[in-house]
């Protein structure tokens, strides 16, 4: 079947609310600026900017935050045909205070949420076969009917052609035990292709023997779940995707392309180095610019030396979505740098 858009993106969408005093205690912010986000958003937004055809596969409630999430995406270009209206449910929203260097407090607001409402029949509406990518995150799995739509959306893509890539994006007070992240994430990676994550999200992800589940509830709450990544990372590739990019920060990523001999090539594409303002959103830019290379054929290096550029550059901004950059303003950004 004919691919019409480059990506389907299938996730949260929300209004994020960003403290304008940077630095100021949580306590003592007086003012916002609102945005729009939630990461298949921001990865859907970044990639329409840097000249993809994305579609978005959401849902918002019937209210004035969905008017004010649908009024961006549509500027954009983004084609929300599949982004429905949720009635007798709301628009979610998540509060962000800037502390750089290192921290960002976050608060979610995603009780009678939307975007959790998303069911089966809006997936058999969406334009699935019709993707060439098709992009969801972890987050989606956390309440059905969200999680089976889910489920049911990464099948269909990977049985017609479609390649399928999950961000991981663990969040777990999004979460009745944030254990069970591991226990759905590991339910799909059979229908996925690429996953995308950090050390601490492969980790919880990853939570395999007893010993490990034996971590408190607060101990993998807090997201620094100890383990040996490289096995984790082995165990992921063996439960059926075929590349997984291990997102570090600074130090930029490793993409580990699982070889039709069993072993594991790694590919190291080092970062490039900014002074940080605001680390969210980040890992959001970096797999916009990843994907638009992967779509354009640019091979693992260069797709991830491109999504490293788009992550600096949204490290150095005060949101996500709205500051996420074009490919002028990143080839700009990387003369002098070392190109991609």
């Amino acid at each position: 079947m004919e691919k019409i858009y480059d990506t389907l993106h299938m996730g949260r969408a929300l209004m994020d609310l960003y403290a304008n005093e940077v630095g100021a205690d949580f306590v003592d912010i007086q003012s916002f600026a609102a945005y729009v986000g939630g990461s298949p958003t921001n990865i859907c937004v970044g990639a329409q900017r840097l000249g993809l055809r994305t579609a978005l596969l959401t849902a918002v409630g019937d209210d004035p935050v969905g008017d004010f999430v649908l009024n961006f995406l549509n500027k954009e270009g983004i084609e929300t045909e599949f982004s429905v209206r949720k009635p007798g449910y709301r628009t979610s929203a998540a509060i962000l205070g800037i502390q750089p260097p290192d921290k960002f407090p976050l608060v979610y607001y995603r009780e009678n949420c939307a975007d959790l409402e998303i069911t089966i029949e809006d997936v058999l509406v969406a334009p699935i076969v019709q993707s060439r990518v098709f992009q969801f995150a972890g987050t989606n799995l956390s309440k059905d009917p969200s999680r089976s739509a889910t489920m049911f959306a990464a099948r269909l893509a990977h049985r017609n052609g479609t390649e399928v890539v999950l961000d991981i994006d663990f969040r777990p007070d999004q979460w009745h035990d944030p254990r069970a992240f591991g226990v759905a994430v590991r339910s799909v990676l059979p229908e996925v292709d690429i996953v995308i994550g950090t050390e601490d999200e492969l980790n919880a992800a990853m939570l395999l023997d007893v010993e490990q589940m034996k971590l408190t509830h607060s101990q993998v709450s807090d997201t620094k779940v100890t383990g040996n990544v490289e096995e984790a990372i082995a165990a992921l590739l063996a439960m059926g995707p075929k590349v997984l990019v291990q997102k570090m920060g600074s130090a930029g990523v490793r993409v580990h392309v699982k070889e039709g001999d069993g072993r594991i090539q790694q590919i190291d594409a080092p970062g490039y180095p900014v002074e940080v303002f605001n680390i969210l959103g980040a890992g959001d830019a970096f797999a916009a610019g990843f994907l638009y290379g992967h779509v354009k054929g640019w091979g693992w290096y260069k797709s991830a030396r491109l999504g490293n550029a788009c992550g600096a550059i949204v490290v150095t901004k005060h949101g996500c979505a709205n500051f996420t950059p074009t490919m002028a303003e990143v080839e700009e950004f990387v003369k002098g740098r070392g190109g991609f």
